[in-house]
């Protein structure tokens, strides 16, 4: 197997237009929230939030493959007392570019701390929207599969009539769930929402990923050999994962440091992989990551 990573220090608007049509499998990033990050990124105003980043969902959309998908983790700021709509005008403005809305995941941020404003609580969950191409896209769901759990000794155990038939619905949502068939299994299909921690240890970047955020998407809408994509890459998390799970990874930042400290933060993941016989472009995996 050969893979390769590729940086790109630059404006993710310009320098998405340098990736060829129907190229990347799957995109997962969080790009800064409006008003947020502004030592770092300038911060964009929620007014404006939607204009900027119409041009680069654009290009996302010319570059992911037809069975690709996009993840984009991003949450409502509260403006004057109440939360803000640009990320409602966003997804509707994408539709408009030709993006299907296919799902909304929660990640629940379970290790957050406690916290009180006079007419709020601390949010401990962001959104993680979910884009296509095309309505037939590739999804691995057994790579996520979760342990059953103790609902194998309890309701399992004692089944009801009503357990073992596929009725109606009592809310009349549509016809209710045979719980018989999950008998004699060790696993079962996750829920939409994801229970991970925050990241807590010094990335250098104000707003790291959890490994374990790009690590579920990756399993889930990936093989290996494919290419992963994050536009704002950041302190490098959705790359290093991409390479540790053997796909090919494209990160874009316009912060040349953090370009630099992704490449070092990847080479002892280069090295373990080589060693396994990994190929790269070049005889050294020094070779395999290029920053533009």
């Amino acid at each position: 197997m050969q893979i390769t990573t590729d940086i790109y220090n630059g404006d993710s608007k310009e320098q998405l237009k340098l990736l060829p049509d129907n190229s990347i499998d799957l995109v997962v990033t969080s790009p800064p929230y409006a008003d947020q990050r502004k030592n770092t990124y300038g911060g964009i105003h929620p007014d404006q939030y939607v204009k900027w980043f119409l041009p680069i969902s654009e290009q996302l959309l010319r570059i992911l493959k037809p069975t690709g998908t996009f993840i984009l983790n991003i949450k409502e700021k509260v403006v004057d007392g109440e939360r803000s709509t640009y990320v409602i005008e966003l997804i509707l403005e994408m539709r408009k570019q030709g993006w299907l809305w296919t799902e909304e995941f929660i990640w629940h941020k379970k290790n957050c701390y406690p916290g009180k404003w006079p007419n709020r609580f601390r949010d401990a969950w962001e959104r993680l929207l979910q884009f296509n191409k095309d309505r037939k896209f590739n999804m691995y769901q057994e790579e996520v599969m979760v342990p059953m759990g103790e609902w194998v000794n309890s309701r399992l155990r004692n089944l009801s009539e009503t357990d073992k038939t596929r009725d109606n619905s009592r809310v009349g949502s549509g016809f209710g769930k045979n719980i018989s068939n999950w008998i004699n299994r060790d696993k079962a299909y996750p829920t939409n929402v994801l229970h991970i921690a925050t990241e807590c240890s010094n990335k250098n970047h104000s707003a790291a990923f959890p490994e374990g955020l790009p690590e579920w998407f990756i399993k889930l809408f990936t093989k290996e050999g494919d290419t992963v994509l994050d536009p704002f890459m950041g302190s490098g998390t959705t790359l290093i994962v991409a390479n540790r799970m053997r796909r090919n990874s494209i990160g874009v930042d316009i912060v040349v440091e953090y370009c630099e400290i992704v490449k070092k933060q990847l080479r002892p993941i280069e090295l373990n992989l080589f060693e396994q016989g990994v190929k790269y472009e070049g005889s050294e995996p020094e070779r395999h990551i290029t920053i533009c």
